[in-house]
C-alpha cells in the first residue's frame, strides 16, 4: 500500500488566498507559463516541492550564468527591472500568489526579458529541494511579510532554519540580501543571520547601505509614506571547509 505524502508539519510565511485573476492575468498564465514558469514536481500541497526535484540550471536557462534569486517577488517590479537591466545574469522569482506570478509574465514579455525564470511554490522547499547546492550567486529577500501580531511571529520566514537553507543553495561568497520596513523583523533578521555560522557580515556599522540594485517598488514607498524607516542587510556566504 502506498503511503500518502505528508501534509507540511511546520507554519509556513503566507496565507494562500484564491482571489480570483483579472482576464488579463488568466490570458497571461495560459499563453506565457510554459514560457516562464518552472512545472515542478508537487508533493500534497498545491505550493509544494517533491523532495529530489532539483533542477540544472543550465538546462533551465539553456546557458552558464551567475544565477539570482528573489523570494517573494509579488508583483514582480524589482525582479523584471534587475533582468532588464542585466542580461548577463540569470533571475528566478518565487512567489506563491499566481496573479503575481502572472503580472511578472506579462511584464517581462513586454520586457522581451529571457533571462528571467518563475517558481509558484513555497520558498524553503525551493531552497530545499529544487535548487542544487552552491548553485546561487544572489538570494534577495525584499520585504517579507513582517508577521508583525506577537501571536503571528512564528509564521516570519527568516529563522535559524531558513538560515541555513539559504547557505546550503548560495555559492561560497554569494550574498544574501534583505530589506524590510518593520525594525523588530529587521533587528530578529540580523539575530538570527549574525548568528548563522555560514555567514558573514556584507556590512559596517548597524544596517547596511540601501542596495541600489533595488528600484523602488509600491511596498517601499508605503513603508516610507507610513514613516517607518527601510532597513537594509547584506550577508556574505563564508567558504565551506
Amino acid at each position: 500500500m502506498t503511503e500518502s505524502p505528508a501534509y507540511r508539519d511546520r507554519p509556513v510565511s503566507f496565507v494562500r488566498r484564491s482571489g480570483r485573476m483579472t482576464d488579463g492575468q488568466e490570458r497571461a498564465w495560459s499563453q506565457l507559463a510554459s514560457r516562464y514558469v518552472i512545472d515542478v514536481p508537487r508533493g500534497a500541497a498545491i505550493t509544494s516541492i517533491r523532495p529530489d526535484s532539483a533542477i540544472d540550471p543550465e538546462t533551465v536557462w539553456g546557458r552558464s550564468a551567475p544565477l539570482y534569486v528573489e523570494i517573494g517577488s509579488g508583483q514582480g517590479h524589482a525582479i523584471v527591472h534587475a533582468a532588464a537591466s542585466r542580461p548577463e545574469i540569470d533571475f528566478l522569482a518565487v512567489e506563491v500568489f499566481r496573479a503575481g506570478l502572472a503580472r511578472t509574465m506579462l511584464d517581462a514579455e513586454k520586457g522581451a526579458i529571457d533571462n528571467l525564470r518563475l517558481a509558484e511554490a513555497n520558498a524553503p522547499e525551493v531552497l530545499q529541494h529544487l535548487l542544487p547546492e552552491a548553485s546561487v550567486d544572489e538570494l534577495w529577500i525584499f520585504f517579507p511579510d513582517p508577521w508583525h501580531k506577537s501571536k503571528h511571529t512564528k509564521r516570519r520566514l527568516v529563522t535559524d532554519e531558513f538560515a541555513t537553507l539559504a547557505a546550503a543553495v548560495l555559492r561560497d561568497g554569494g550574498v544574501l540580501r534583505l530589506a524590510t520596513d518593520w525594525e523588530h523583523y529587521a533587528r530578529q533578521m540580523r539575530e538570527v543571520l549574525d548568528g548563522a555560522g555560514q555567514f558573514e557580515r556584507d556590512f559596517a556599522g548597524e544596517w547596511a547601505e540601501r542596495y541600489d540594485g533595488r528600484t523602488l517598488t509600491a511596498f517601499e514607498r508605503k513603508g516610507s509614506r507610513a514613516g517607518r524607516e527601510i532597513r537594509d542587510l547584506s550577508y556574505r556566504r563564508r567558504e565551506r571547509p
